[in-house]
């Protein structure tokens, strides 16, 4: 409770025994009331302050006198405070900073191996034989899955039967042929049923060899959608397998954005470095380099795809994970405000521009790029004009004020801004 009502509440009882004395309170009574008033504000004080009045037994007319004195007096004391309170605080005025400079800028990214692909049966028959587990890196060539090959090998069999047979018939044609007891017609005619029987030969070993799978390059294995043991039929997805030795990222670039980075790449022999931010808000420790760009925006969004390869040589990047690319775009001649120097109205952004007379305009800005702390602007405002720095918030359009000046450099000299 303020002082001020605790020596009020202590008051009142002195002032109803004046009032048993006298029916008409003293005028000196009225004096004090004003001083006590002053920390009272609010409705809710108003109303207690009326109550007591009713019980002192005061006219309604001397109730608003002192209720009126107590607001004028509690206002004057307010804006007094407010008064000094702003005089502590000082307007400081600089200018935009404008340099070469670069500015990062980030694209959600997808991230793929190299390769990766589908593993799938071959041949129909029973899962017999699983030579390597989930998740295990296998080598080239090495056999990863074996279907039930017995119905494969007697076919091979058989068409092994059969070519000899028609290779001794071969034989006894050509003898005949020979001593021309049949015709040249038939003796082709033999022939080619020697090699149809080669090529149905070759053909079974080719159906036999189908139920081995091997791997067809070295990778990581995943999960396994058929079990030992399982039926499995032409072309059934056994698991799949990926080549993390490398990694391709893919980003969306905006057209924009596209025609400044083919001019910087126009004016530069060097390739186009890039970071990957993972999920875990980390950066993967080795760069990429922009290696391909497609052939198509898309209609839809604007953008055309990027692709990135990074080096994984530690295997840390798997097929299918996220992340977010960081480019560096250089900024010629950029010029660099502040963000505190700005503030916001309806998503626009506003800075107050200090004239000749130390008059303040607020002012719309485009936005052309945003860093760590600073804006680059692309509209609204000049390098040789002056903006508000501090105290955005105690000075309204068109105020007259005075101010410290502070050099950009001095400004900036915190703030991270990067040279080209």
């Amino acid at each position: 409770m303020p002082l001020n009502l605790r020596v009020f509440l202590e008051w009142l009882p002195t002032l109803r025994g004046s009032r048993q004395a006298s029916r008409r309170p003293n005028e000196s009574h009225f004096l004090l009331v004003p001083g006590v008033l002053l920390s009272w504000a609010g409705a809710g004080r108003r109303i207690a302050a009326q109550s007591q009045f009713r019980q002192l037994g005061l006219a309604p007319a001397k109730q608003l006198l002192l209720l009126s004195l107590a607001a004028l007096f509690g206002a004057t004391s307010c804006s007094e405070h407010q008064q000094a309170k702003e005089e502590g605080i000082k307007l400081v005025v600089t200018s935009p900073l404008q340099k070469d400079t670069t500015v990062t800028k980030e694209y959600v990214s997808q991230i793929h191996s190299i390769q990766h692909i589908e593993m799938r049966a071959l041949e129909k028959g029973y899962l017999e034989k699983i030579f390597v587990d989930e998740g295990q890196h296998v080598e080239q060539g090495q056999v990863m899955f074996q279907i039930m090959p017995l119905l494969y090998q007697a076919e091979l069999k058989k068409a092994e039967a059969e070519a000899k047979f028609v290779a001794i018939e071969y034989q006894n044609t050509k003898k005949l042929a020979d001593g021309k007891i049949v015709s040249p017609n038939e003796l082709a005619l033999s022939q080619a049923k020697l090699e149809k029987a080669k090529a149905e030969v070759g053909l079974a070993q080719t159906h036999l060899g189908f139920t081995t799978i091997r791997a067809p390059f070295s990778g990581i294995m995943d999960h396994f959608q058929a079990r030992l043991g399982s039926l499995v039929d032409e072309g059934d997805l056994l698991t799949t397998l990926s080549d993390n030795s490398k990694m391709w990222v893919y980003f969306n670039v905006p057209e924009a954005e596209y025609l400044a980075y083919k001019a910087h790449a126009k004016a530069s022999d060097k390739a186009q470095h890039v970071k990957l931010r993972m999920a875990n808000n980390e950066v993967f420790h080795y760069p990429g380099v922009v290696q391909t760009i497609e052939a198509d925006f898309n209609n839809e969004t604007g953008n055309i795809a990027f692709r990135a390869t990074f080096p994984n040589p530690d295997g840390l990047l798997r097929n299918g994970q996220t992340g977010s690319i960081l480019m560096t775009v250089p900024l010629k001649n950029a010029l660099l405000i502040p963000q505190k120097a700005t503030f916001e109205i309806l998503e626009k952004k506003y800075v107050f521009v200090v004239d000749g007379k130390n008059v303040v305009h607020q002012r719309e800005v485009g936005i052309g790029s945003e860093m760590s702390g600073l804006y680059a602007i692309k509209s609204g405002l000049a390098a040789n004009e002056r903006i508000l720095l501090e105290g955005l918030r105690k000075v309204k359009d068109g105020d007259k004020i005075s101010y410290d000046y502070k050099a950009p450099q001095a400004v900036f000299a915190n703030l991270k801004v990067y040279s080209e």
